[in-house]
């Protein structure tokens, strides 16, 4: 065979290889999700979010519905390469469940659900460097350990119970004041 010929085969096909992979990846990202894919994880993303936010003296995240918040944040607020990298978390965290404990994520004890979720949370501290976390959020969406825990906190924090009970709350600030010292084991203000 032809050498020049020979390399330039071999040089067609890895490029045709890269960009069908390029393709498959870009399309995979930005594919429509199907809504009723998160609907029916409502259960399981109150379960997870409770772990984030548990109820102590002060109610937890499933008390405060934020399994709802998330669902619509997601499915109306978040660009398609996020929701399908959330959807795609889910679907991570089911598949390593089952194969760590042989049950689905819901039947699991309260100490399974915790290291499951460690190790999520163990997979998505991404890599070393900050910069190269912060291309990677930006161009794949962020990971969805890190989606779930941003989402959790936010919609406690503006939920009624979570911002009444959760935090300390005035009914109607009369003043701004931007630094105000906190008192020993002082709530964090939902209002100020």
């Amino acid at each position: 065979m032809n050498r020049r010929l020979y390399i330039k085969s071999v040089f067609g096909l890895a490029v045709a290889g890269t960009a069908s992979f390029s393709i498959f990846k870009w399309v995979s990202i930005n594919r429509a999700i199907v809504p009723a894919d998160l609907v029916h994880k409502r259960d399981l993303l109150a379960e997870l979010a409770e772990l984030i936010i548990p109820q102590t003296d002060t109610p937890g995240a499933k008390a405060a519905m934020v399994q709802d918040y998330i669902i619509t944040v997601m499915l109306n607020c978040t660009p398609a390469k996020e929701q399908n990298k959330f959807i795609d978390g889910i679907a991570e965290l089911e598949d390593y469940t089952a194969a760590q404990y042989g049950k689905a994520f819901l039947k699991c004890s309260p100490s399974e659900r915790k290291a499951v979720l460690k190790h999520m949370a163990k997979n998505s501290s991404g890599y070393s460097y900050k910069i190269l976390n912060k291309i990677n959020n930006k161009l794949f969406g962020k990971p969805f350990f890190l989606k779930l825990r941003e989402l959790t906190v936010d919609g406690y924090c503006q939920s009624q119970l979570g911002a009444t009970q959760g935090l300390a709350y005035d009914y109607i600030p009369h003043t701004f004041e931007a630094c105000i010292p906190l008192l020993k084991n002082q709530k964090s203000w939902a209002t100020k």
